[in-house]
């Protein structure tokens, strides 16, 4: 390599995992899907608004990190009395 020319990589850093932080773009709900677009931007949803859209969104995704079974073991909540 000529000492004028720099070393190129096209490695490209993993997302960070989803927190209780990251919102819903349709509602403001807690995201448990992120959607990199081609464009270069991203797309939080929440896992309804993730089902409602996903077909499309999977259209148009680079990647799709989909952290909706993290809902599995959520307890649901209750009424005291």
């Amino acid at each position: 390599m000529d000492r004028n020319e720099a070393e190129v990589t096209t490695a490209v850093a993993p997302s960070p995992a989803l927190t209780a932080a990251d919102r819903c773009d349709r509602c403001g709900a807690q995201a448990y899907l992120r959607v990199e677009l081609q464009t270069g931007g991203e797309l939080l949803f929440c896992a309804h608004h993730a089902r409602e859209h996903g077909e499309k969104l999977r259209e148009v995704a680079v990647t799709v990190i989909d952290e909706t079974h993290k809902l599995a073991g959520t307890p649901a909540s209750t009424e005291r009395d």
